[in-house]
């Protein structure tokens, strides 16, 4: 892997070399968590370079965006993670572009940093986020910003495939913890540990689901309280943060045995506990602190049309952007509660080999994937992966979300999307858990008949 990583920095390299030589720089980037993240480090390394830039955030890339730029004629254009998959399309109108991105590579370009070009699946071994950290230090020394690689990596669940970050991601993470920026550790992996009351971290369990306790708040509060784990002085309830390590392992012990006794599978139970980790430039008990908290966080911004807030935050905006950005998660958390209740009253539709509801113009398209996973969890099928239609302005919005135990038995929801909705004049992709497409709106049966299918002859 170190000679693999040695191959990358010397593309980056090469990739760097080409940035350099202007005085000017595009930057296009997606808008999730790993975008967020990937925008920031290489918007960071121009700045300490001393370089101007602008930046721009996509959905999508297709062809009418980069018209759109080629027709500005920037003197060059750096797309992180995204533009591997359109390639031929940059070179058809002349762009002098730098890709730096992780998904599957379709057409040649002459500045592609890419961990596919080097036999590294960018679906678990390098994030978008990875991909430009290594480009970035071609610029400058910009190790410090191992955190953001490791954030990004996070948001795009690159860590759940084996429990831990693995491959490349796996070298920034031992430099950034080397470079005391970031700690790893074994921990609970339930969502919320920095900033949520204990009882919400069971609440909201859904790898893996808790019979009994998931999605019921009275009965987590009585499971902590018949185990002895107690309120704060002012009577409010701790954060795991503010536990005493006795009392982690207590509840932790109390879940494996719920657990077993439930029927819960040994390998479901054994994912409970995983690798964790913490950027130490950041306060205890703020989003920021946790890799995971701190993906949420930026998706409540750019997924909500406000790129530039969660990127002022993951440049170091500690002020009114990080104020901005919280306002914005709370109104994301209020809509997936109201699309998950949609979702309820609305229902869900079984197939064969996979489930799927309609939010129509009812959730935002981007966030309707999201709620998808949510429903899994909530209401629907955990056997079968979910598939989520939303309207969109160029068509419908299709997010698909599987299960690690999926995965074990053969799903690749990035083939299939990719498969099913070319065949009805849409493209997709993404990854083997998770993937999305765009397809005409007069095409949604089609598409979800077809996808069945697909589903099925993977899934033993």
């Amino acid at each position: 892997m170190n000679t693999v990583f040695a191959q990358m920095k010397e593309t980056a390299y090469f990739c760097a070399t080409e940035i350099q030589n202007h005085d000017s720089v595009s930057v296009v980037s997606h808008i999730d968590a790993d975008g967020l993240t990937s925008a920031a480090i290489i918007c960071t390394a121009l700045e300490r370079a001393g370089l101007e830039y602008d930046i721009r955030f996509v959905k999508q890339l297709d062809e009418t965006i980069i018209e759109e730029i080629a027709n500005i004629n920037p003197e060059v254009v750096i797309f992180t993670d995204l533009g591997s998959g359109m390639l031929e399309t940059m070179n058809k109108y002349g762009i002098n572009a730098v890709v730096s991105d992780h998904h599957q590579p379709q057409g040649t370009g002459k500045f592609h940093l890419n961990p596919h070009l080097f036999g590294i699946n960018g679906s678990y071994q390098l994030s978008g986020s990875g991909t430009t950290y290594i480009l970035a230090n071609e610029l400058g020394d910009n190790r410090d910003l191992a955190g953001l690689a490791i954030v990004g990596a996070v948001g795009d669940l690159q860590h759940l495939k084996k429990g831990e970050l693995t491959g490349i991601n796996r070298i920034i993470l031992e430099e950034g913890s080397k470079n005391g920026v970031v700690s790893y550790n074994k921990d609970i992996t339930l969502f919320g540990k920095q900033t949520r009351p204990v009882f919400k971290l069971l609440q909201f369990a859904s790898d893996p689901y808790l019979p009994g306790l998931t999605g019921d708040e009275d009965a987590c509060i009585k499971f902590l309280a018949d185990i002895g784990i107690r309120f704060s002085g002012d009577e409010r309830w701790r954060r795991w943060i503010d536990l005493e390590i006795p009392e982690k392992q207590k509840i932790v012990s109390a879940l494996v045995q719920h657990c077993v006794q439930s029927g819960i599978p040994s390998y479901k139970v054994e994912r409970m506990i995983g690798e964790v980790y913490l950027l130490l430039n950041e306060k205890e008990g703020q989003e920021m602190r946790d890799a995971s908290e701190f993906s949420t966080l930026l998706n409540a911004t750019a997924r909500y049309e406000h790129a530039d807030v969660g990127l002022a935050v993951c440049m170091g905006d500690r002020g009114e952007a990080y104020d901005s950005a919280k306002t914005l998660l709370y109104e994301h958390r209020q809509n997936l509660v109201k699309g998950l209740m949609f979702v309820k009253e609305n229902g869900i539709i079984q197939m064969e080999n996979l489930q799927y509801f309609d939010a129509g113009n009812n959730i935002k398209e981007t966030i309707v994937g999201i709620i998808a996973g949510m429903s899994t969890t909530a209401i629907g099928n955990r056997n079968k992966p979910i598939i989520a239609f939303a309207d969109a302005d160029s068509g419908v919005k299709v997010s698909a979300r599987g299960s690690q135990d999926l995965i074990r038995r053969g799903l690749n929801l990035s083939k299939a999307m990719s498969e099913a909705s070319a065949e009805v004049g849409g493209a997709g992709g993404g990854h083997d858990i998770a993937a999305g497409a765009t397809i005409p709106a007069a095409s949604k049966q089609e598409f979800v008949t077809r996808l069945n299918q697909i589903i099925g002859q993977q899934v033993r």
